[in-house]
């Protein structure tokens, strides 16, 4: 198991980012929080989770060792694969998670697109007594990138990656249009998106 990486950022996606190590690429698959931290030539760490399938072996990226930990117990929950605890780490923080499981919120969890009712009941049942308490605000995270013309493309093809409808997406990314200025960050958009659809 590769507990972390480190190395220099090559380049940041919209779901992933390729760290050198070594003068080896690894693609980690990360949420927007993570990504939005990660700065292309520098040099940074990140807590990492390997998924190997039969046909596949997937590294996932985590800012911090809490993050990776909410993963991996996420996935011990029945109908809980990967991507669907990297969606749902892309709409709450860890804390967020823990404060509606062990409140049973089940209509905060269904706003994860791929989580219904019975979903997240199912969630709350079997994570309530392992998922811990609240442990307060995790460090600051500071969004940036690159400015970029086609901002609405990418952050549109970002909540569609992470499972919202076309439509969904498409409404998130013009209620946040105003917030693009001219050096439109497309990290940080794609979280107040992000926002925005959990509210909405």
């Amino acid at each position: 198991m590769i507990a972390f990486v480190r190395g220099t950022v090559a380049t940041v996606g919209l779901t992933n980012a390729v760290l050198d190590v070594g003068g080896i690429g690894l693609d980690l698959q990360c949420a927007p929080n993570t990504l939005a931290t990660l700065r292309r030539g520098e040099v940074t760490q990140l807590a990492t989770s390997m998924v190997v399938r039969e046909d596949s072996m997937t590294l996932f990226g985590f800012v911090d060792d809490d993050e990776k930990g909410c993963f991996e117990l996420l996935q011990t929950a029945s109908g809980v694969g990967p991507k669907l605890a990297q969606a749902m780490l892309a709409v709450f923080s860890p804390d967020d998670l823990r404060q509606a499981v062990a409140s049973d919120d089940v209509k905060t969890l269904t706003k994860v697109p791929g989580i219904g009712q019975k979903g997240a009941q199912r969630i709350i049942l079997e994570l309530k007594d392992r998922i811990g308490a609240v442990v307060g605000s995790g460090p600051a995270r500071v969004s940036g990138g690159p400015a970029t013309v086609a901002w609405r493309d990418q952050v549109h093809q970002g909540l569609v990656g992470l499972g919202w409808s076309a439509k969904e997406a498409e409404k998130a990314v013009d209620a946040v249009a105003p917030q693009a200025g001219d050096l439109p960050d497309v990290g940080a958009l794609l979280r107040a998106a992000l926002l925005t659809l959990r509210k909405g």
